[in-house]
């Protein structure tokens, strides 16, 4: 049999919330229900999810600003790495993701190394403009100057 739910949150590959879908008994009562993922099509339960959209909303408002925040201190910040370089200025290793994300924690500015978006490793020595990627949709430039040792 099948059974219709009000999804209360996002399901991969299912729908988004606020969505109205027909899923099979078995999922939805040993799935979606427990996890509090979608609740049965009722009254209560539409005014439960607007309830629901508004709080998100303002987390989410609250959760921006503070990207923003960290991305308006990161257009200000800029990162020296010292590394080992040979001849042609090429360096004995690379610099990664989390060697920029250290470098930006040791300043006081809290980032994940998955924020950090490098095509590839930076195998010579310069200065580079890197893009660090936030939550909700805020991104920021910042400079990365690697030097020799």
């Amino acid at each position: 049999m099948a059974q219709e739910v009000l999804l209360m949150d996002n399901v991969p590959n299912l729908g988004s919330e606020g969505d109205i879908v027909t899923v099979a008994d078995g999922y939805a009562r040993n799935y979606l229900l427990p996890k509090d993922l979608a609740a049965p099509v009722t009254e209560a339960t539409r005014r439960r999810l607007v309830k629901l959209q508004a709080q998100r909303a303002v987390l989410r408002a609250e959760q921006k600003k503070e990207s923003q925040a960290v991305a308006d201190r990161l257009k200000q910040a800029s990162c020296t790495i010292a590394v080992k370089a040979g001849e042609d200025q090429k360096l004995y290793g690379s610099v990664s993701t989390a060697d920029i994300a250290d470098a930006l924690n040791q300043q006081g500015i809290e980032i994940d190394r998955h924020a950090v978006i490098l095509e590839n490793p930076i195998k010579e020595l310069g200065c580079y403009d890197i893009t660090v990627k936030l939550p909700h949709d805020v991104t920021a430039t910042i400079k990365v100057w690697v030097v020799e040792e």
